[in-house]
C-alpha cells in the first residue's frame, strides 16, 4: 500500500459507499494493520490478529451434581421446630447429574490459569477443557468469586499454550471496535464483532453481587459465557457474562466484565486463595440533577456520599456526606455502582486515590482501603436454617472478638433455640471463631453436632444444634 493511501485511511476507512472515520490514530492503525491483499484487491480482515489470539482461547465442558429438595408443606418455623426436619423429607432429597458448556481464556501459559465464569464451573465436579488445536486437559478449580461472577482453573501438565495479554479496560471508550471469541451452543469456536455499547452498566440484584460491566453487541449466545472480548489488538478488555433477550439467544445486548476488574479478583486469588474486598465505608447513590443543584455541585455524573461510617476509610481520608466522588485513580466515575465494584474489587490494603466535589470545590485525596465487611452483618439462615430470625454481624470490640447476634425476631427459630440479643459467638465445637466468614466455613463443612459456644455478659454456654 503506497503512503497516500495509508494517510488517507488515518483519517478514515472506506468501504464501497461506507466511510468509517476514526477520532484515535491508533485505531486507525489497528485497522491498517489487519489489511490484507486478496486477489490483487485489498480486503479489511481481522484474521492476522485472530490467528494470534485464537490459541488462547478454550471451550470448557463440566460434569457434575445438584441436589434437588422435594416439595414441603407450607407451615411457620415454629412448627417444623417440633416436628423435626426429617418429618418433611430432607432425607429423601435427589441428586441430578448435570453438564454444562462455557468457554475461557489462557491468561498464564506456563502455569496453565484460564479465566473464566464463576458460573460456568460452579459446583462442577469434573473440568475438561478443549484447546482450538483439538488437545484435552483436565482442569481443576483454584479459586472463584461468585459475586463478581469470575474463576480461575489450571489445566495439569500445561504444554505449549498460548496466553492472552489483558488490557487496561479504563482505556476503552463507547464506539471502540469489539470481537467476542466462545462456543456458542457447543458448536465450537465462534468469533462475532461489534463495538463497546455503553460503559458502567448493571444488572440484577446489586446486593449480592458486584457489577460494572462493558455493554457490546457483539453476538454472544449461550456457551460464550468465560470467553474473552478483545480490542482490535488482540488484548482482552472483559469476559463475557450475561446478556439481555427476550427469546434467550442473542439481541445485541451482551454485558463482559472489565478486564481491569477480573484481573484484580484474579491476582487476589493467586496471591491469597480467595478474594480480599477493600471496603472504603461508604454510603450512597447515584448524583441526579437534584442533588447536584441542592448541594451546590457542578457534575453532571458521580457517586453522591449520604453517609460515611464511623472508623471507615472514608473517614479517615477527610470524606464527608454530601460529598460527590467524580474520579478513582484519575479516571471518571460514571455513577455509584461504578465506584462500588471497582473499590470491592481493588482488594483491601490497596491505596487509592479519590477525587470528590465538596461546595463545588475539587480535592483529591489518597485512601487505604479496609477489610471488606460484606460478611460482617448477614441474616442467619444464611448459614443455619434452625436460627432463621437472627442477624450476626462481626463483634471486636475490646479484646472478645467473635459474633454479635444483633437481632432476634419474637417467635423465631432462632428465639426458640435460646439465642438472644447481645450473645456473642466465640466459637463452634471447642473451634475459636473471630469473624463471621470463620464461622461460615466451620458450618459449611457440615458437622454432625453444631455446639455454639455463646458469652452472654459474663456467663459461658453452649446453644447446641443437631
Amino acid at each position: 500500500m503506497n503512503k497516500k493511501i495509508q494517510k488517507t485511511l488515518l483519517a478514515s476507512l472506506v468501504l464501497g459507499a461506507t466511510t468509517l472515520t476514526f477520532s484515535s490514530p491508533s485505531y486507525a492503525n489497528s485497522i491498517l494493520d489487519a489489511i490484507t491483499k486478496s486477489n490483487d484487491r485489498q480486503t479489511v480482515s481481522l484474521a492476522p490478529m485472530l490467528e494470534k489470539v485464537k490459541p488462547a482461547v478454550v471451550s470448557i465442558e463440566v460434569e457434575g451434581k445438584t441436589k434437588e429438595q422435594p416439595m414441603q408443606p407450607n407451615l411457620p418455623d415454629e412448627f417444623r421446630f417440633f416436628f423435626g426436619d426429617d418429618f418433611f423429607g430432607n432425607r429423601g432429597e435427589r441428586s441430578h447429574k448435570f453438564r454444562g458448556l462455557g468457554s475461557g481464556a489462557i491468561i498464564n501459559a506456563e502455569k496453565g490459569y484460564i479465566l473464566t465464569n464463576n458460573h460456568v464451573i460452579d459446583k462442577a465436579e469434573k473440568i475438561t477443557v478443549l484447546l482450538e488445536d483439538g488437545r484435552k486437559f483436565k482442569a481443576k478449580l483454584v479459586g472463584a468469586d461468585p459475586m463478581s461472577d469470575v474463576a480461575l482453573i489450571q489445566v495439569e501438565n500445561p504444554k505449549n499454550l498460548t496466553e492472552i495479554k489483558f488490557a487496561d479496560s479504563d482505556k476503552i471508550r463507547v464506539g471502540d471496535f469489539t470481537v467476542a471469541i466462545g462456543n456458542p451452543f457447543g458448536l465450537g469456536q465462534t468469533v462475532t464483532s461489534g463495538i463497546v455499547s455503553a460503559l458502567g452498566r448493571s444488572m440484577g440484584d446489586l446486593d449480592k453481587s458486584y457489577e460494572n460491566y462493558i455493554q457490546t453487541d457483539a453476538a454472544v449466545n449461550q456457551g460464550n459465557s468465560g470467553g474473552p472480548l478483545i480490542n482490535l489488538q488482540g488484548e482482552l478488555i472483559g469476559v463475557n457474562t450475561a446478556i439481555i433477550s427476550p427469546s434467550g439467544g442473542n439481541a445485541g445486548i451482551a454485558f463482559a466484565i472489565p478486564s481491569n476488574m477480573a484481573h484484580n479478583l484474579i491476582n487476589q486469588i493467586v496471591e491469597f486463595g480467595q478474594v480480599k474486598r477493600g471496603m472504603l465505608g461508604i454510603k450512597g447513590g447515584e448524583l441526579n440533577a437534584d442533588l447536584a443543584k441542592e448541594f451546590g455541585v457542578d457534575a453532571q455524573q458521580g457517586a453522591f456520599v449520604s453517609e460515611v461510617l464511623p472508623n471507615s476509610a472514608a473517614e479517615k481520608a477527610g470524606i464527608k456526606a454530601g460529598d460527590v466522588i467524580v474520579k478513582m485513580n484519575g479516571k471518571k466515575i460514571a455513577n455509584f455502582n461504578e465506584m462500588r465494584a471497582k473499590i470491592a474489587t481493588s482488594g483491601a490494603g490497596k491505596e487509592i486515590e479519590l477525587t470528590y466535589l465538596r461546595n463545588n470545590e475539587s480535592k483529591t485525596v489518597k485512601v487505604k482501603l479496609q477489610s471488606s465487611d460484606e460478611n460482617a452483618q448477614i441474616g442467619s439462615q444464611d448459614l443455619l436454617p434452625e436460627l432463621k430470625g437472627a442477624k450476626l454481624s462481626n463483634h471486636s470490640e475490646g479484646s472478645t472478638k467473635g459474633v454479635e447476634v444483633t437481632e432476634v425476631a419474637k417467635g423465631s427459630m432462632a428465639e426458640l433455640r435460646g439465642l438472644e440479643k447481645g450473645d456473642i459467638i466465640i466459637g463452634v465445637n471447642r473451634q475459636a471463631v473471630k469473624n463471621v466468614g470463620e464461622l461460615r466455613k466451620i458450618i459449611e463443612k457440615k458437622p454432625a453436632v453444631i455446639a455454639l459456644h455463646i458469652l452472654r455478659e459474663d456467663t459461658n454456654l453452649f446453644i447446641i444444634i443437631q
